[in-house]
């Protein structure tokens, strides 16, 4: 589990995403909302959470998720160790090239879409 921040949109500009749309073949991830609003695209479905409600997000779904409003959103992220590895190999590598990042993702068991 850790605790992030997703900076606010500004007004008038479209949400930036968090993360890609991807899916995990086999590990489960959810999010709890401290402070904000979410937005996720979970499947085919789009949903906003806000202040003290979860998401829950089963292995194999589709997935994404973003900053709709204008302020700071807070909040934890449960996942597993190997969702947490993929996340740290993503932030510490400099190269975004499309095909060297669908083989990051790959090596976690995880699929960028």
């Amino acid at each position: 589990m850790a605790e992030w921040k997703a900076e606010g949109t500004p007004e008038g500009e479209t949400p930036m995403f968090i993360a890609p749309l991807h899916l995990h073949h086999k590990d489960d991830e959810a999010w709890f909302i401290l402070e904000g609003t979410l937005g996720f695209q979970i499947g085919d479905e789009t949903i906003e959470a806000n202040r003290n409600e979860a998401v829950i997000v089963p292995r194999g779904t589709p997935h994404t998720f973003w900053n709709p409003k204008q302020e700071t959103a807070r909040y934890l992220i449960i996942m597993t160790k190997q969702t947490k590895t993929l996340i740290e190999a993503i932030h510490s590598t400099e190269d975004r090239n499309p095909e060297f990042m669908k083989k990051l993702f790959e090596q976690y068991g995880a699929e960028l879409l």
